[in-house]
């Protein structure tokens, strides 16, 4: 594409994306002074007269659904060259893509979005539209002045009339979303196809995984064990293959969604629902640290230099060691732990816990803890564990590689997690050498949110052989 400052009185900023057939670039109307993105076809296609009627088509398509739920169309025009482009809302909060990337939500989160995506598509079939192509990265988050997010439907390139699907001859769709009848040519499509691909949409967003082909979807309660019963049939009815067997339409799916979201919410407030091992919505790690005995927590006993701004503190075997910050040494547990806690197989393995207040640890509502926990792990895989952790009542602040001189492995971050301050770390190691085993589960909150801190108590982990 040429090199463009500026379209008509569209003042161009950076581009956003591109598509199959456009550009995406945020703008400015300096007219009216307002951020929006305006979508351009791309040059090679200028002389597709096909391509151009498709391109406008989701212009008017869009136009066409004229709701809140869907992204709204502003002004449509000409390039001098003949490439048509038109000016939309801006969706500042990204997409249900970069949402989930780092791993699944909180079951209740992902219900609401998946519940407003929902009512998006119910939208378009009011309109009489079918969109054939809902997935997270077609989802987009506007934020409004209040701080919740607006859900929007977006890219309609796929997009027909529901007078036109009845007669489609061409398959389309994305792989994990796309319901059989519109992965075969010929036979037809009407707006429960749209019902299968918000079921999997919530699949993705509850599971972090993309579902299977039709018929084959594993059950998302398999992915992860805390998952209602009543989630997991939504959900799954949604995908039936048979259409026949679907919520009848995208309204009545949104509605159990959201009651369903009620529901967990109600129950994570009352704590009525308790986490199975795998997944954790709370602090369980440290719950089955002290397995081994009587070991309650001690004054600590630690090993620091003169002068040194850390401690050092090893486990009652000496096997497991770990230095921390001088502030974080008041009370130490050193006998243990039991990896079934984390999703591992049952037994006792070495591991500590030290911190200023660890009888405060498990409850994420008191403030003032900062305080690690490292337990060794030699079975099963620690790594896969971490990724299907999640914590309700905290900001989910995304996931990083670590690659230091002893370990490597994967750090995943909560902050704000009782709505002002305080972090918490989980990170799974393995050694750099690139050996199998051993490996190292830890766990660290902390008020400040320090990332030096982390990498610091990370690199200083040691394990020694039996």
């Amino acid at each position: 594409m040429h090199s463009l400052e500026r379209i008509g009185r569209y003042r161009l900023d950076r581009r956003l994306g591109a598509g199959g057939f456009g550009v995406v670039w945020l703008a400015h109307d300096d007219d009216l002074d307002a951020t929006v993105a305006l979508k351009v076809l791309s040059d090679n296609w200028v002389d597709r007269l096909d391509v151009r009627e498709r391109f406008l088509a989701e212009a008017r398509l869009l136009r066409k659904a004229d709701s809140n739920r869907v992204v709204q169309v502003y002004d449509i025009g000409e390039l001098p060259d003949g490439r048509p482009y038109f000016v939309m809302e801006y969706a500042d909060g990204g997409t249900l893509a970069d949402r989930v990337a780092a791993g699944p939500l909180p079951v209740a989160e992902a219900l609401r979005l998946t519940a407003r995506a929902a009512r998006g598509a119910a939208a378009l079939h009011e309109a009489g539209i079918v969109h054939r192509d809902i997935k997270p990265s077609n989802v987009l988050l506007r934020t409004t002045p209040g701080g919740s997010d607006r859900v929007l439907l977006a890219d309609l390139g796929l997009a027909k009339s529901l007078a036109q699907a009845s007669g489609l001859t061409m398959a389309a769709g994305s792989a994990g979303y796309t319901p059989p009848e519109q992965a075969q040519p010929g036979s037809g499509i009407d707006a429960r196809a749209d019902v299968y691909s918000l079921g999997a949409l919530g699949y993705h967003l509850v599971t972090g995984a993309v579902p299977g082909p039709p018929g084959k979807v594993e059950r998302p309660d398999r992915l992860r064990t805390d998952l209602p019963a009543d989630v997991r049939r939504a959900l799954l009815r949604a995908m039936e293959p048979d259409r026949e067997r679907r919520w009848p339409t995208a309204a009545r799916f949104a509605a159990e969604l959201e009651r369903l979201a009620d529901q967990v919410s109600a129950a994570d407030t009352s704590r009525r629902f308790r986490p199975r091992p795998r997944r954790r919505t709370a602090l369980l790690a440290l719950t089955g640290v002290v397995v081994a005995g009587a070991v309650g927590v001690t004054a600590v006993v630690l090993t620091r230099d003169p002068g040194s701004k850390t401690v050092r503190v090893e486990d009652r075997t000496g096997r497991v060691s770990a230095q921390v910050p001088v502030s974080w040494g008041g009370q130490v547990r050193d006998s243990g732990w039991n990896p079934r806690t984390l999703g591992l197989r049952d037994g006792t393995e070495p591991g500590l816990a030290v911190a200023n207040h660890l009888t405060r640890w498990q409850d994420l509502r008191s403030g003032g803890v900062d305080g690690a926990f490292v337990g060794l792990s030699e079975h099963g895989d620690v790594t896969a564990e971490v990724r299907a952790l999640a914590h309700t009542g905290c900001h989910y602040a995304g996931s990083r590689p670590y690659s230091g001189a002893r370990w490597h492995g994967l750090i995943r971050t909560w902050d704000d997690c009782r709505g002002d301050t305080g972090s918490l770390t989980e990170a799974a190691l393995t050694p750099a050498g690139g050996a199998a085993q051993p490996q190292v589960y830890v766990q660290i909150r902390q008020e400040s949110g320090d990332r030096d801190a982390v990498d610091g108590v990370i690199g200083s982990v040691r394990v020694t052989a039996v």
